[in-house]
């Protein structure tokens, strides 16, 4: 049995734990020591660190603080790992803890975070899904089970001292362009709440200045948010600092391509089972900046969807030149207008484009002025057809079934 190397309390603060960090500095010390071709477990909170309950109010999501985010295990260092090597991550399983088998999803406020359709749902909302086996359904959203593809939002190495530097003014600059936009453009360094993990108080005090935010994924890896990157995956991470640092966290239970709601997976804490090696000199070798996935050979077979098809043309007839932002806004838009059809809200079809097993792919970026954008909906998620016919839709769930929802505070 493989040891676990970091351990969580649920029923504890993150910020007791030095094993856990929220932000990314390259002075936050190791909080273990592995060897290349170790394999061990590594224990995480949710990325809120405890702040969503299972309840139905949503006002949890809504008075979320999002300056804590997000809750990390590690860094894990990596003997003989050194700036210039590629680190190779292999994701050998992930669970979730008997105690806590459940998850979550948000559709932010867009007064505390909002989300990719967060114009037209600009209200907190959450739906809760209670876990059986590898299966999950939820009493917000009638008549939907799937299988879920657990999978780690946030994974990455540390950054070196050049790299958090480059970040810090890149984002600053991109968020002096319009400072007072909601939401903002970019979430820059906040001293006020950061964890530094292992670091003295003195010196953390410091750092916490210029660390940087974990919202983003960068070159570093971190924030990327790729479903398939389940049990079975590997990842080739950039190694920028000695020993690399190695930190997790952000666990889904399932997601849809895009994590649309910004919350936008089946957030749960629980834990993940990796193993390590080296590749000396591998970022030369492979001309390698940001990290390779490979992904898993296991995946949920759903293999009959309903495609739904978008263009770079927003919700105001406004054109764009081949944007694949607003065709892919376009194409969940026309996913949910489809789908309330059956009688659900356009609340709960959000929620569900986010958790389940949802395909997202960029089909046409070279005809002028249109990019095409499409979402596959898997048809076996339902238990109706959703599939177009002659007779035209019928309702076919429960519209007293309401997503939980916390107006804004004025």
């Amino acid at each position: 049995m493989a040891e676990t190397i970091i351990k969580v309390d649920l029923t504890k603060s993150a910020y007791e734990n030095e094993d856990i960090h929220n932000r990314w500095h390259p002075d936050i010390p190791m909080a273990k020591m592995v060897k290349p071709g170790d394999d061990f477990i590594i224990e995480c909170v949710d990325w809120t660190g405890g702040q969503i309950d299972s309840s139905d109010d949503a006002s949890d999501v809504r008075d979320v603080d999002l300056s804590q985010v997000h809750f990390l295990s590690g860094p894990v260092g990596i003997e003989g790992a050194e700036p210039g090597d590629l680190l190779e991550v292999d994701i050998m399983d992930i669970g979730t803890f008997a105690e806590s088998n459940w998850g979550f999803n948000g559709l932010f406020s867009k007064q505390n975070g909002g989300g990719f359709l967060t114009d037209y749902y600009p209200e907190a909302q959450k739906t809760i899904w209670d876990f059986n086996g590898i299966y999950t359904k939820s009493r917000h959203i009638p008549g939907v089970e799937f299988a879920g593809l657990m999978h780690p939002g946030l994974i990455g190495c540390l950054p070196s001292k050049e790299m958090l530097k480059e970040w810090n003014e890149r984002e600053k600059e991109l968020y002096d362009t319009e400072p007072d936009r909601v939401p903002a453009l970019a979430t820059l360094p906040y001293a006020e709440t950061a964890h530094m993990g292992r670091m003295k108080p003195e010196a953390a005090k410091e750092a916490a200045k210029e660390a940087a935010r974990t919202v983003p994924p960068r070159e570093h890896g971190g924030n990327c948010d790729i479903k398939d990157l389940t049990k079975g995956s590997k990842i080739y991470f950039p190694v920028y600092v000695k020993d690399a640092g190695l930190s997790v966290g952000d666990l889904h239970f399932s997601q849809g391509d895009g994590e649309i709601t910004f919350c936008g997976a089946i957030e749960m804490a629980g834990w993940i089972h990796l193993r390590v090696n080296l590749i000396k000199d591998g970022m030369r070798k492979y001309a390698i900046k940001n990290p390779v996935f490979k992904p898993s050979v296991m995946t949920p077979h759903y293999n009959d969807y309903v495609v739904f098809e978008g263009i770079s043309v927003d919700g105001d007839g406004k054109q764009h030149y081949l944007d694949v932002n607003v065709a892919y806004q376009q194409a969940c838009l026309n996913a949910i207008e489809y789908l309330k059809k059956f009688g659900y809200s356009g609340e709960q079809v959000y929620s569900l484009l986010g958790t389940a097993p949802m395909q997202g792919h960029i089909s046409g970026v070279v005809d002028i002025p249109n990019a095409s954008a499409t979402l596959w909906v898997p048809t076996g998620i339902f238990d109706f057809d959703i599939n177009p016919n002659a007779e035209g839709p019928t309702k076919q769930v429960d519209d007293s079934v309401k997503v939980p929802t916390a107006p804004d505070l004025k």
